[in-house]
């Protein structure tokens, strides 16, 4: 069984090995359909009709399927690799090694927000911008302008104290672990990690920043910490719920998996 590591313990050779394997998904193509699946999901995900990616009891385990395909992907080229996390309650700052020239490249330049170090930054010609929401054909972050401070620790541990999954109405105003980690509620997680990037990853087609994935493998470990504290809490709702994915539900747009195979990540992976 693998691990996904903090991205802050990978190796000099580990981070090229996932950012080489990134960059040919981009080059065969195979990247874009991610982005292009993500931005789907975004824009048909509503309060008030079918929700399956986001604003419902299904984010986290469609997440954890997307992440998987992804990381898949990425082992048709190397095999060693797996997605590292980013735990920004402890890299809180545009310092951090995440950003770094050797792994993810740095912040936006003023006034347009074009990242100009790193594998991705637009003048080394391997990261255009192919599904995108305007006519800018580069990556755009503005680190810590959008909201000044990435989620706490603290704040982090309140919605891993909540003792139910999910509750009606299962959408972004639902109480419970699920919508306060999403961000809809409470200390706004998840969601205010995409606004702190900025760029492109505040946009439906925010896979077009890599650090969408170390983002939401960081989520997806949350998940697994809250399940191992509240062993006795379960996936809800469990069935015959208009518009959101029960237990036993297939999930869109692969119909071919369920919230209870995903339950359990460490069929798939572990945590270091």
């Amino acid at each position: 069984m693998a691990d996904r590591k903090n991205q802050a313990d990978l190796t000099a050779t580990e981070k090229r090995n996932f950012i080489d394997a990134v960059l040919e998904l981009k080059r065969s193509g195979r990247y874009d359909e991610f982005i292009s699946t993500h931005n789907a999901f975004i824009i048909g995900d509503t309060d008030n009709g079918e929700r399956t990616g986001h604003r419902s009891p299904s984010f986290l385990p469609w997440h954890r399927r997307f992440l998987l395909q992804f990381e898949q992907a990425l082992q048709s080229i190397t095999p060693s690799v797996m997605l590292p996390y980013w735990d920004w309650t402890v890299d809180r700052t545009s310092r951090s090694s995440l950003w770094a020239e050797d792994f993810l490249g740095g912040d936006g330049r003023s006034g347009d927000g074009r990242v100009t170090s790193g594998a991705f930054a637009f003048g080394n010609g391997k990261w255009p911008m192919n599904i995108r929401v305007d006519g800018r054909t580069f990556l755009r972050r503005s680190l810590g302008t959008g909201v000044r401070e990435l989620p706490t620790r603290a704040e982090v541990d309140r919605v891993l104290a909540m003792p139910v999954y999910d509750t009606a109405p299962w959408n972004s105003s639902s109480d419970g672990f699920r919508n306060n980690i999403e961000g809809w509620r409470g200390p706004n997680l998840h969601n205010r990690v995409h606004v702190w990037v900025g760029g492109q990853m505040t946009t439906g087609s925010s896979p077009n920043d890599p650090v969408f994935w170390l983002h939401h493998c960081f989520i997806d470990k949350l998940w697994a910490d809250w399940q191992r504290l509240h062993p006795k809490s379960g996936y809800l709702p469990t069935g015959n719920t208009p518009d959101v994915v029960d237990l036993h539900d297939t999930m869109k747009p692969w119909n071919d998996v369920t919230p209870a195979d995903l339950l359990d990540h460490t069929k798939f992976y572990t945590y270091a």
